[in-house]
């Protein structure tokens, strides 16, 4: 199968299912409502998810990096398709905050193995330009999906969405099935795993931290800059209703342009991959995506904010698809699950903290002034970063050759 065949099978499975998710994500919460009548069930089902994730990213990285990859990923969305298929004849709320849990575990492998997949099966002089053309699918479904959901519900209702969700996850098993296998067979691999196994397999992570002192400053400093953004981005909608006084419409139809912002930047990204770096799509994307944070907590009107917000679309495009081209070019296959995993389990301890910690200070002063602080302190660091990956030994760690970078960090961790 041709390199091009195999990448267009791969970005249009996810991207279905992706879909899919954003199909369901309406649906399953009316469905809730419809059931309960309750806005505290709803929040409850947004818990479920960050905690099964919490639980699981211990361990998770361990059993990647010891599994074959395509059949772990086939066999992750065959179980998630069955489990959501269960949910619309679910009787209780709580029955579907187990099936959810459950759901949330299993997918909590999917990220990291397809990092770990897409690393060996895309050449790394096309991974720049597949992860911008699996920004810009991600960025369609994000602005069509909530739009199909909609419609099938008026025409259905939302068992049919919350089915054609669990039928996505099938059509990407199946698609995932026709792509090669990547696995490289290791006599590590076959050892059972214990405690002693995830806590030797966290060292080899903190080892390759340390020896790989550049990536990992870039990294944190990454990893800063977006934890800010999330944990300010979880107030927009109380400063649009709140200080802006707009109408849940007009909110909707702000959501809608950033939609369309992210898919115009993820598509210029495609263009532009093969004749900008992705350090420059890095560091330019979330600079503009930190200033875009500071202009939309700064508007006083609707016009202000939705300009804002498509701005900011359109550059953390460039910025996603810039931090997967890093990630999967400096982190060894051999260890990118356990690197992943741990990072994400990091991640979302972090964004747990400082969401309440900006909501609880949103409470003290004003959600304006909070979040223009903190959008601030995101735009120095971003400068910072900029400054960092432009110096001297910026250029010679992103010039370095793959297989060279890849090597030095095997023997420097023991991998």
């Amino acid at each position: 199968m041709k390199e091009w065949n195999r990448s267009a099978l791969l970005i249009f499975g996810i991207g279905f299912s992706n879909l899919g998710n954003w199909i369901y994500f309406v649906a399953i919460n009316l469905l809730i409502i419809n059931l309960t009548g309750s806005a505290a069930a709803v929040a409850g089902f947004f818990i479920v998810k960050p905690v099964a994730m919490l639980l699981t990213n211990l361990w998770s990285g361990s059993i990647i990096d010891r599994v074959n990859i395509r059949k772990l990923m086939i066999g992750v969305d065959i179980i998630r398709g069955l489990l959501i298929a269960l949910i619309p004849w679910l009787p209780s709320i709580w029955m579907i905050y187990a099936v959810t849990f459950m759901v949330s575990v299993v997918g909590s492998f999917f990220g990291p193995a397809s990092n770990v997949y897409i690393t060996k099966l895309v050449p790394n002089s096309s991974r720049q330009r597949f992860n911008s053309m699996m920004s810009m699918t991600n960025s369609g479904a994000f602005l069509l999906g909530p739009a199909i959901s909609g419609l099938l519900i008026n025409l259905t209702n939302t068992t049919f969405s919350i089915l054609f969700n669990a039928a996505s996850f099938l059509v990407c098993a199946f698609l995932i099935y026709l792509l090669p296998d990547v696995h490289e067979e290791r006599q590590a691999k076959s050892e059972p795993v214990h405690l002693r196994t995830f806590l030797e397999d966290w060292r080899i992570v903190f080892r390759f931290a340390k020896a790989s002192t550049y990536f990992t400053s870039i990294f944190l400093l990454i990893q800063v800059a977006m934890l800010i953004g999330s944990s300010i981005d979880s107030q927009e909608a109380t400063y649009i209703r709140m200080h802006l006084k707009l109408s849940e419409q007009d909110y909707g139809n702000l959501l809608s342009l950033t939609g369309v912002g992210s898919l115009a930047g993820s598509l210029i990204a495609t263009i532009l991959s093969k004749r900008m770096s992705y350090r420059l799509f890095i560091s330019a994307g979330l600079s503009i995506t930190a200033v875009c944070y500071l202009w939309f907590y700064a508007s006083a009107s609707f016009y202000s904010a939705t300009a804002a917000f498509m701005v900011l679309g359109f550059s953390m495009s460039f910025a996603s698809s810039g931090y997967a081209t890093f990630f999967q070019r400096h982190v060894p296959s051999s260890i990118m699950g356990r690197f992943g995993s741990l990072s994400d389990m990091t991640q979302s301890i972090i964004t747990i903290v400082l969401t309440l910690a900006v909501g609880f200070l949103s409470e003290l002063f004003t959600v304006q002034l909070v979040c223009c602080i903190a959008a601030g302190i995101g735009i120095a660091v971003c400068v910072v970063l900029f400054a960092k990956t432009f110096s001297a030994a910026g250029t010679r760690f992103f010039r370095a050759k793959e297989d060279d970078v890849l090597a030095r960090n095997s023997a420097d961790i023991g991998v």
